[in-house]
């Protein structure tokens, strides 16, 4: 991965949503999908907020699963937003599907909030290309 992070857009999230829904994704806030897009962009006192880029990848899985900008398949948008994240800056989602399944289970129980946890399992099931 380059130094330089590529972050998603929101038509990037929008076409994922429609990708695994099938549909067009019932948006029920886009400030909230808006939020947790920009939330790995955070920076605090001119520092990043979340220096690592599994860090930046927590943000935003912990935002989409936990925000609820849509009507339905937030849990699901959040691990396909955060496997394209991963895969368009270099890096390959290695993880069973029990593991996505626990992963994105425990952030939505608030099991798993911290983001350096999550960022933490993330590192897990991921490898650089």
């Amino acid at each position: 991965m380059s130094d330089a992070v590529v972050y998603l857009e929101l038509d990037d999230l929008l076409a994922s949503a429609e990708a695994f829904l099938g549909r067009r994704p019932e948006v029920r806030d886009y400030g909230l999908l808006e939020s947790a897009l920009a939330r790995p962009m955070a920076s605090v006192f001119g520092e990043d907020a979340y220096p690592t880029f599994h860090g930046k990848a927590a943000a935003l899985l912990s935002s989409l699963v936990g925000n609820h900008g849509l009507v339905d398949g937030n849990k699901r948008l959040g691990l396909v937003a955060v496997r394209l994240f991963y895969a368009m800056n270099g890096y390959t989602f290695e993880a069973t599907d029990d593991e996505k399944f626990d992963l994105i289970m425990d952030i939505a129980a608030g099991r798993l909030v911290e983001v350096a946890g999550i960022a933490e399992r993330l590192a897990a099931l991921t490898r650089s290309a």
